[in-house]
């Protein structure tokens, strides 16, 4: 509910500070006093869209905070906690909204920054605004199907409808692919096999081509190879006159034959048994590789016409040579998946109709628990109407079936709250109402009734009262009392009778003490909401008559 709301150059209030209580709170005032500058800046601190001229004339900003207790609200904390929003204190929640005089706005959550879009959504949890010209959730579609889902107990059951619906659609899409797919299948079928039957028959390796072409390289030039590894192996070793192994072996034996203890003859020895070492390991190296060279022309015809086969392939496909192996692999799983295509299809085919018929039942249980309870609450919305003076007004909560095909997710039924307030006319929907008082008792009607579901904390009433008086206007006082039971109430009202329901009074009057004129709110005693109430009964004048009268009225009301 809302505790506190700080109002600081916002119109013609410089300084505001209001803590509200639960339980209906009533605002009443002179006509012009400024009543609505309160709902008009709860409004902004919730998200409305705002005019530069709303900051107070002379001042740099206007500031406008909102506190809420959210400690009975789960939505509202997990909406927090989701948009990762929490504020430190757990239960409370602050709404800031700051309007530069040059027209610029920023919205805060819990001291967060946020686009006006996340704030009215938090709103939407918080506070629910009834008015002449206040746009309404009761004006939205959507809000008909919550509110009746909720009186009907019926959330369990349409958040399954919702579940089901998506499982379904998946699975719709799921079809649509292989259908798309299966209707290509035939055409790809006949060229992937071909292609796959192709590459398969050369079954390319990972790693051949690089391997072919430096056994093509050693057999092209085998006779080369060997004519010159018998060279250099004569050269190192095997050469009877002279070689690199015999001179170094020569070299290190005329240097022991040296009679000097010198630290360069020790390195020069050093040396020279390196250089024998490298050159004896050279010459067993080339010594394998000139073993494993053959002149083998049949082999190398082998390789190069292999490596020919690769190059053309690879180049009808327009990729490296070394691609080949992973194209064979790509196009086998492609041919494969097409060939199940036809197999896939019937089970997924089965899958989707298992999975309507489970949605079609789901969306049926909904609908009878919505119909049940469509006829409930026009009954009961009715006779509020009645009592509130709208005795030729009939309310229906309608319920259009729509066709199982075209079913949605939110079930088999578009449900729309419609109106006519007089005999003989046909129902229309809310929104298309023209009186906006006519509008706020409906909406009241509907808000009493189904109280006992809706999760809204807090009601604020503007003028519900507009074109009534009397006997009717004590009933929307009591309606409006016996709603404050379970939600938090604060209405404007003109109305003694309303006012004297009230379990808060706020009085607004306009002054110009400092020379500008200024809107101040201030709460009520006991005693000054008695001359309130009787200045409301009879006007400027009051007399003792209407002093009594206003005390009755205060005391009926406790």
């Amino acid at each position: 509910m809302l505790t506190l709301l700080s109002i600081r150059n916002f119109a013609i209030v410089s300084t505001l500070d209001l803590e509200l209580k639960s339980g209906m709170t009533v605002v009443s005032g002179e006509t012009g006093a400024g009543k609505s500058i309160m709902l008009d800046a709860l409004g902004l601190a919730l998200g409305k869209r705002a005019e530069a001229d709303s900051v107070r004339e002379g001042a740099k900003r206007a500031e406008i905070s909102a506190a809420f207790d959210i400690h009975a609200l789960p939505e509202a904390k997990r909406w927090l906690e989701a948009n990762e929003l929490e504020s430190e204190e757990i239960n409370e929640c602050i709404l800031r909204r700051t309007l530069s005089a040059d027209g610029r706005s920023r919205s805060y959550i819990n001291g967060h920054p946020c686009p006006l879009n996340r704030v009215k959504e938090l709103g939407e949890l918080l506070v629910d605004i009834h008015g002449q010209h206040e746009h309404q959730r009761l004006l939205k579609r959507d809000f008909h199907r919550t509110l009746l889902d909720n009186y009907a107990k019926a959330n369990e059951t349409a958040l399954e409808v919702r579940k089901l619906f998506t499982q379904w659609q998946s699975k719709q899409s799921e079809l649509k692919r292989l259908q798309d797919m299966s209707e290509e299948a035939n055409a790809q079928l006949q060229l992937l096999s071909y292609q796959t039957e192709e590459l398969n028959r050369l079954d390319p390796q990972t790693g051949e081509v690089q391997a072919l072409e430096e056994e093509q390289k050693i057999l092209s030039n085998a006779g080369a190879i060997l004519n010159s590894g018998q060279q250099i192996q004569m050269l190192l070793s095997e050469g009877e006159e002279s070689n690199a192994t015999a001179v170094l072996n020569q070299a290190l034996h005329l240097l022991s034959d040296i009679e000097a203890d010198s630290p360069a003859l020790l390195q020069t020895a050093e040396m020279l048994n390196a250089a024998l070492i490298q050159v004896e390991e050279a010459e067993r190296e080339l010594s394998h590789f000139v073993q494993r060279v053959e002149l083998d022309p049949e082999r190398l015809q082998e390789v190069e016409d292999r490596l020919t086969s690769i190059y053309d392939l690879a180049r009808k496909h327009r990729i490296a040579p070394e691609q080949l192996p992973e194209l064979k692999d790509q196009l086998n799983a492609e041919l494969d998946s097409l060939a199940h295509v036809d197999e896939n299809l019937e089970q997924l085919e089965s899958e989707v109709a298992t999975a309507n018929a489970a949605l079609i039942e789901k969306a049926r249980q909904l609908s009878k628990l919505r119909s049940k309870a469509a006829k409930q609450l026009d009954k009961e919305v009715n006779e509020q109407l009645a009592m509130l003076g709208m005795n030729s007004a009939r309310f229906t909560a309608s319920l259009s079936d729509i066709d199982p095909k075209y079913i949605t997710a939110q079930g088999l039924e578009e449900i729309e709250f419609l109106i006519n307030t007089n005999q003989g006319q046909t129902a229309k929907p809310l929104a298309k109402i023209a009186s906006g008082g006519e509008l706020s008792r409906i909406s009241l009607a509907i808000q009493v009734v189904t109280a006992k579901t809706t999760d809204t904390p807090t009601l604020i009433f503007d003028e519900v009262d507009v074109g009534i008086g009397g006997g009717i206007a004590e009933v929307v006082g009591r309606l409006l009392r016996h709603l404050s039971e379970r939600a938090q109430i604060l209405c404007v009202t003109h109305q003694p009778q309303v006012a004297s329901q009230g379990t808060q009074h706020l009085f607004v009057s306009k002054g110009a003490d400092t020379g500008s004129v200024e809107t101040k709110i201030t709460p009520l005693t006991e005693n000054q909401r008695i001359n309130e109430i009787a200045r409301m009964l009879g006007g400027l004048e009051m007399t003792d008559t209407t002093l009594e009268h206003a005390k009755e009225m205060l005391t009926s009301a406790l």
